[in-house]
């Protein structure tokens, strides 16, 4: 990245954070659409145009296998529980229904996702897609979920999936699921503007940090949508949790959480915590989401580091002359250096069939990342995974 263009990105993240913060400093004062319940003083918002009033905190469950953490945070004034058909081959969901089978259903929010299809081997029928949703909703215990997304949307013409758009439109008129939606880590507001378009979708989750140059276009993309009356969640919040391979940097989780929800747009982020001290930090956030000084410069110093975030600028896609899915592997890197997720990690490689050190017999590299990635060398790294049985991983 060039002098001028490190200047400019840490000047917006500053006075983006300064603006935000600034008109954060009264926890009474709160934009249309959020409320602070003054029993228990948490800061809820609405999520679109569902109704549904959330704490501006709830639970991602995809890396957690622990059935008492789930039940702390309930108990801590957390409501919404975020899973998906594939999070630990459906184990994640079964142990959801384990700790929720015998809690009054209208007392907790539970989402979940089904993909459009396996990559490169077409995609469902629209019966194969409820199919799906059924054994999802046969794991947790229920006769249907409050939330059902298109799982991993990247385009446009994604978006337009007929089946798997007919689909959720027939799980919602029959009682199957109350909303629909989607969720997107790559091209967001190009998926966002195209789920505008459908019509039918009422929640968006999608990555959302301080490490994205194209933030202006996604807020504005939000904001877009929420003017239609779609409802935002904020999901890669953390950028990858840490700045090293290493762990010696980590991410100021609280900080990074909290500017996510500066935008008002954003009704609640679903933060990934596996450990009861993680989940203590993500409750005081209930009631507090104002930034201090520091929050603000650790993000600051953070937005300069090279970080193990892949943003899926995708312009290393033409670059590559083995047409790898470089932004999918940069990913999977991420999943499994940064959060330490193996299982996603390796889950993401063969679900995009990459070899071993597919870099191997190349004479130079032609990628040239935007974001200075020393691309060869993690994607040797990363790739090292397909060597390992996957009984060993799970």
């Amino acid at each position: 990245m060039a002098i001028n263009e490190k200047h400019n990105r840490r000047f917006f993240l500053k006075s983006s954070l300064l603006g935000a913060s600034g008109a954060l400093l009264s926890k009474h004062i709160f934009s249309a659409g959020q409320s602070m319940d003054i029993e228990k003083k948490v800061i809820t918002r609405t999520l679109g145009k569902t109704g549904i009033e959330l704490p501006v905190i709830s639970m991602g469950v995809m890396r957690s296998d622990n059935p008492n953490l789930v039940k702390a945070a309930l108990k801590g004034g957390i409501k919404h529980f975020d899973t998906a058909h594939g999070y630990m081959r459906g184990n994640n969901e079964e142990m959801l229904g384990n700790v929720f089978k015998d809690v009054p259903r209208d007392s907790f929010i539970i989402s979940t996702k089904i993909p459009a299809g396996e990559r490169g081997a077409g995609n469902y029928t629209k019966e194969q897609f409820l199919e799906k949703l059924d054994i999802s909703l046969t794991r947790l215990q229920m006769d249907h979920v409050d939330i059902l997304y298109l799982h991993g949307v990247t385009s446009r013409e994604e978006m337009f999936n007929e089946a798997c758009l007919e689909a959720m439109k027939a799980a919602k008129k029959d009682g199957r699921t109350k909303f629909i939606g989607l969720s997107t880590h790559r091209s967001e507001p190009e998926v966002i503007r195209a789920a505008i378009e459908t019509g039918i979708i009422d929640v968006v989750v999608t990555a959302i940090n301080f490490k994205q140059d194209h933030y202006p276009e996604l807020k504005a993309a939000i904001a877009e949508g929420a003017e239609k009356g779609i409802g935002f969640i904020g999901m890669k919040n953390l950028a990858g949790g840490f700045l090293d391979e290493e762990k010696q940097k980590p991410v100021n989780a609280k900080a990074a959480i909290k500017w996510v929800l500066q935008d008002p747009n954003i009704t609640t982020c679903i933060p990934g915590f596996t450990a009861f001290d993680e989940l203590e930090k993500d409750l005081e956030m209930l009631t507090d989401i104002t930034l201090t000084g520091e929050e603000i410069n650790s993000l600051e110093l953070a937005s300069s580091e090279i970080g193990l975030y892949c943003q899926g600028c995708k312009k290393c896609l033409p670059a590559c002359k083995k047409s790898l899915p470089v932004p999918d592997i940069m990913r999977a890197y991420m999943y499994a250096y940064g959060y330490g997720h193996m299982e996603k990690a390796y889950s993401t490689l063969t679900e995009y069939d990459v070899p071993v050190n597919p870099c191997a017999d190349c004479t130079a590299c032609t990628v040239q990342c935007s974001k200075n990635f020393p691309v060869v060398e993690r994607i040797s790294k990363i790739t090292r995974l397909r060597n390992v049985p996957q009984d060993f991983i799970t």
